[in-house]
């Protein structure tokens, strides 16, 4: 699942209430601490809260006690095509200046 797929998991309006925790996706749902995807006013569901979960006065085995119910997806950044030819010609030139400044301190 993305993190925009995620994000559609808020808890509010009779949706699920998931959230991702070192890449798992749980599901809070059923619990009376996320009510309508909300834990006590810190955090809402529907997001990463790996980060949040440092902070918290309770240990992950809190967390991993939901069912999980998916695994989160890293974006796999988009290309842009023709930026790795110009490190190619770089790297090159760069190889060429060094050939010759080599040759001439012989």
């Amino acid at each position: 699942m993305t993190r925009e797929e995620l994000a559609k998991f808020d808890g509010r309006e009779g949706r699920k209430a998931y959230g991702a925790v070192n890449g798992k996706i749980y599901d809070f749902s059923d619990s009376k601490l996320w009510p309508n995807g909300d834990h006590q006013g810190l955090h809402q569901a529907g997001h990463d809260l790996t980060d949040e979960l440092k902070n918290a006065p309770h240990v992950r085995a809190v967390i991993e006690r939901f069912p999980v119910v998916g695994q989160l997806e890293e974006a796999v950044p988009e290309t842009t095509g023709g930026g790795g030819g110009k490190m190619i010609i770089g790297v090159v030139a760069a190889v060429v200046v060094l050939a010759v400044i080599f040759l001439l301190m012989r």
